[in-house]
């Protein structure tokens, strides 16, 4: 293993104080290393929904990269790959209270639920209004290693934006609640790996794949997919890919679309963009328009070699919220 850390045990803490360190015009650390997360700077904004959304670490930039106006107002890193606990995610929330209640963004790992649900309960014993929207938009396969349906994938980086959107646009918690579960109903994902990602503290690739196999539908923490096959062109693998997601999404000819493609940590952007233009070239034929884009690595599987695609089904509002300015180390458009 040939990683640029120190201690694995570390790995997390010290990127965090990193991270902070060179975005602290954006985002700050929580005071207690024990509970440990990310606000934006300057504390929960007076009468605006607080948004939450955490998970294990090894996906970034997500969480912590989506911390600042217009998307999330704390975020919660895990160890890599594990979700955090209770604590840390109740300290989050309470920092992100505006008075207005807290939404939390769980992507679908029984872990995320499991600890975001226990610590909504802690929460609202202290009078904070918490609601809750399950991203899982991954259509590779139902009930995966780490999930009871579908995971969590892609989709999430979107849900986080619209909603922050809605948020900063002074919607209440009940009307930022219903923009994210719209997304979260009109988006669909699937992912490619081309080699496997290693673990600090495991040492050792998280599966094996052969010299010329890849894992179509991966989970973003090496979980199994549909299956394997040959190594195959660019044009094959998007397919592969992209014919799921429409048949799931059953979209009609004249629809607007979101094309987002993401790497998994260890694709080199010009690759990317092969793939983005086949399957907008597949959109257009099939009679969609697509009229937003997103490409490059914005929830990745550590250094994994590989992709996924995510179509989101556009209507003006939720148009209007992902054009909405937004100011995060990860993402920024707009003033």
């Amino acid at each position: 293993m040939k990683k640029l850390i120190n201690d694995p045990a570390n790995v997390v803490a010290e990127s965090v104080a990193g991270f902070v360190a060179a975005h602290s015009d954006l985002v700050q650390q929580g005071p207690d290393p024990e509970t440990l997360f990310i606000s934006r700077v300057g504390g929960a904004v007076s009468g605006k929904v607080g948004l939450v959304s955490g998970g294990g670490s090894g996906h970034e930039p997500l969480h912590g990269g989506y911390v600042g106006k217009g998307m999330l107002d704390a975020a919660v890193p895990g160890a890599v790959f594990t979700s955090p606990t209770p604590d840390p995610i109740l300290e989050a929330t309470k920092a992100a209270d505006g008075g207005a209640g807290v939404l939390h963004i769980v992507k679908n790992y029984t872990g995320d639920v499991l600890n975001f649900e226990t610590a909504a309960e802690l929460a609202e014993m202290e009078d904070i209004e918490v609601a809750s929207v399950v991203v899982n938009d991954d259509v590779a396969v139902e009930d995966s290693l780490y999930t009871a349906g579908r995971r969590g994938v892609g989709g999430t980086v979107l849900v986080e934006k619209i909603a922050g959107a809605a948020a900063e646009a002074g919607a209440d918690l009940a009307r930022v609640t219903q923009v994210a579960q719209r997304v979260v109903e009109n988006v669909r994902s699937m992912g490619v790996a081309l080699s496997a990602c290693t673990v600090p503290h495991a040492g050792e690739p998280s599966f094996e794949l052969g010299e010329d196999e890849i894992e179509i539908g991966i989970g973003i923490h090496g979980e199994p997919g549909r299956h394997r096959v040959a190594m195959e062109p660019a044009n094959e693998i998007t397919d592969r890919l992209l014919d799921p997601i429409l048949s799931d999404l059953n979209l009609e000819r004249g629809e607007k679309v979101l094309l987002f493609v993401n790497g998994m940590g260890g694709t080199p952007l010009s690759e990317l963009y092969i793939v983005y233009g086949h399957a907008r070239a597949r959109l257009e034929e099939a009679g969609y328009e697509v009229a937003r884009t997103l490409v490059g690595n914005y929830i990745t599987a550590l250094e994994m070699q590989g992709c996924s695609l995510t179509v989101l089904r556009l209507d003006e509002g939720l148009t209007e919220l992902w054009d909405a300015p937004v100011h995060t180390p990860a993402l920024t458009w707009g003033n």
